[in-house]
């Protein structure tokens, strides 16, 4: 992923970026410098990622995302479909 810095000094984080953690406007980011690299790290708690598995009942493929988790976009179920065994 690559941003580019504005000449206000804005960065625009990537919508797969801000997907994956769950980041929405408004959100609070620690920012500190470590040798040559900016690392920006969320304030509030990062929902965790969506995951597939395996329904006990119907045997089903299902997602599973903690309660309060963004809802799971097709992006995400492409990404989940390319790791599952």
């Amino acid at each position: 992923m690559t941003t580019v810095l504005s000449t206000k000094g804005q960065v625009v984080l990537p919508q797969s970026a801000r997907r994956r953690l769950g980041l929405t406007p408004g959100a609070r980011f620690d920012c500190r410098v470590k040798g040559s690299d900016i690392i920006l790290t969320p304030q509030s708690a990062v929902v965790g990622k969506p995951q597939l598995v395996r329904d006990k009942l119907t045997g089903m493929i299902v997602t599973k995302a903690s309660a309060g988790s963004p809802r799971v976009t097709s992006e995400q179920i492409r990404e989940l479909l390319s790791d599952f065994p």
